[in-house]
């Protein structure tokens, strides 16, 4: 599989739904869907049908100009009162992503400043402007990735925590682009991949990237994370990243902040790679990062042919935590590498 080529959400081709991989469907089946309606374009987002900070982003621009052209409306001001209670509804799906809001409020700029042209006009401009954010992801990835391969050497060993290459994105990915850019170029890299409890985007996803890919990588539970460590088979950690907080604080997928100690312990750098538009200057630290808590039926029922809990017992199903600053060595962005976060560094 070339990573470059990966196309994990698109238009369909008349146009009226978005075209995704769905990913609750891997490893074991390849199944692309077709959405269009409201309902179903939240539930995408919500069941993490499409998922990744950067892939949310784009998925969300799309769908919310395939619902504008729903939308019966005879002036701009009907037309726009509709589409912000259906933009609201999108942001509703998920909390700790940036990207999410982001990209829809930037497509609820585009439209207000095409606000004088005719409503066909207006979604053409919304259709350009969802093309332009999906190809701006796939520059910032093939920068970001270019710039994390300045951080590693021929035979290094490599742990990740979630997912976050192409289909967490657009092309390449943020923490497994160096990765796959650099087995591309012919490094020997050894990836070591945690499966990542309870939703196993570890061993369902970046397993099937890189075992496509043809990346040497292993399999590990999360809790094997420090041995493998201490037998000095890792020499860096390498994590997406779901929102960066102005100080340069992280929110990526549960137990990233454990792999951030265990690598402090360890002596091993820790470094978080995200496009800039994963960044909020208005979140000052971690602390005001909301994080998603979800059902427990994740952590006793799914992917089990019974349940693994007694029925009655309570569950903590946090998706995300946050990493301090203190313990990320550099975060790399497609503008550079920052190992000092101030107001600026971004």
């Amino acid at each position: 599989m070339d990573a470059s080529e990966v196309t994990n959400i698109r238009l369909s081709d008349d146009g009226e739904s978005v075209v995704i991989l769905d990913q609750t469907a891997l490893p074991n089946v390849t199944k692309y869907i077709h959405l269009s309606s409201a309902k179903a374009l939240f539930e995408a987002i919500y069941t993490l049908r499409v998922r990744g900070a950067p892939a949310i982003g784009i998925f969300a621009a799309y769908a919310l100009y395939i619902l504008a052209r729903q939308i019966k409306a005879e002036s701009f001001e009907a037309f726009n009162a509709e589409l912000l209670k259906l933009s609201a509804y999108l942001d509703s799906s998920r909390p700790t992503a940036v990207n999410l809001g982001a990209q829809l409020r930037r497509m609820e700029k585009i439209v207000n400043l095409n606000s004088r042209l005719s409503l066909p006009q207006v979604l053409e401009a919304m259709r350009d402007e969802a093309d332009k954010i999906y190809d701006e992801d796939v520059q910032m990835c093939r920068a970001i990735s270019e710039y994390g391969l300045t951080l590693i050497k021929n035979g290094f060993g490599i742990i990740t925590q979630c997912n976050a290459g192409p289909l967490a994105t657009s092309k390449y990915g943020t923490a497994l682009g160096p990765i796959l850019m650099g087995h591309e170029r012919g490094m020997e890299l050894f990836a070591y991949i945690c499966e990542t409890r309870p939703l196993l985007q570890g061993s369902r996803l970046t397993a099937y990237e890189l075992e496509k890919a043809g990346v040497d990588c292993t399999l590990i539970c999360d809790n094997m994370a420090s041995l493998v460590m201490s037998e000095g088979k890792i020499d860096a950690v390498f994590a997406g990243c779901d929102r960066i907080a102005k100080n340069g604080d992280v929110a990526n997928k549960i137990g990233t902040s454990g792999l951030a100690i265990l690598a402090r312990h360890y002596g091993i750098p820790f470094y978080i790679f995200g496009p800039s538009t994963t960044v909020d200057m208005d979140c000052a630290t971690g602390a005001d990062i909301e994080i998603e808590l979800r059902e427990p039926g994740e952590i006793k029922e799914l992917f089990f042919e019974q349940p693994m809990a007694p029925a009655s017992v309570g569950c903590y199903n946090p998706s995300f935590d946050v990493t301090e600053n203190s313990l990320i060595t550099a975060i790399v962005t497609e503008k550079g590498i920052y190992d000092n976060f101030n107001e600026q560094w971004a």
